[in-house]
């Protein structure tokens, strides 16, 4: 490897330079693969809910500031309602960056000073997830985390490393505070635990 003097020859240090040089493209797609961008989200997010508000855009800003890029998201529908005691079912597709998607289902009760009910469509970001079966599992709300602007409401549920940061606007009224958790499921269930 080394000459007659000791050193590399100028054909291995060009041949090493090559081989570098061709890994570059290689390393820049892998960051692009790490999870989606801002704009990418605010645009699925726009053509989910039909419109971009100043309080999604703020709302989104938001979550990418604390989260950074999501690695995949879920897009659905949910109704809940709330005595003191509350409810929520949901349905949605959990999408990835590869292109591949899968249905989720999701229940969960709450406890607190929560009074009404509502219908909302759920664009959820989600974080951590290195294999789609991982959304199949219950997240507790993570106290303290709830963000409010423009009629968009975003909270944060975790489990493990696993983060979502389900984005909701609906129609409908229910206040208060409450703690509670959401159970991700293959297929539906009327059974909130």
């Amino acid at each position: 490897m080394l000459d007659q003097a000791g050193r590399i020859p100028v054909f291995l240090l060009a041949l090493a330079l090559a081989a570098l040089i061709a890994l570059l493209p290689n390393t820049a797609r892998a960051a692009e693969d790490d999870g989606y961008t801002q704009e990418e989200i605010l645009a699925k997010a726009t053509g989910f809910f039909g419109e971009t508000t100043e309080g999604l855009a703020k709302a989104i800003e938001h979550v990418f500031e604390d989260q950074g890029r999501p690695n995949g998201f879920v897009t659905g529908e949910e109704f809940s309602g709330a005595i003191g005691v509350g409810l929520r079912f949901g349905k949605g597709t959990l999408n990835r960056k590869s292109g591949a998607s899968r249905e989720v289902h999701w229940q969960g009760p709450s406890v607190g000073f929560d009074l009404g009910g509502n219908a909302s469509k759920v664009f959820v970001l989600v974080y951590h997830l290195d294999d789609s079966e991982q959304i199949y599992q219950r997240f507790p709300g993570v106290e303290g985390t709830f963000y409010f602007v423009a009629g968009v409401g975003v909270n944060y549920q975790k489990s493990g490393d696993i983060i979502l940061a389900p984005i909701r606007t609906g129609v409908g009224l229910r206040a208060g505070a409450n703690v509670g958790y959401l159970h991700y499921t293959k297929k539906r269930s009327w059974n909130p635990f």
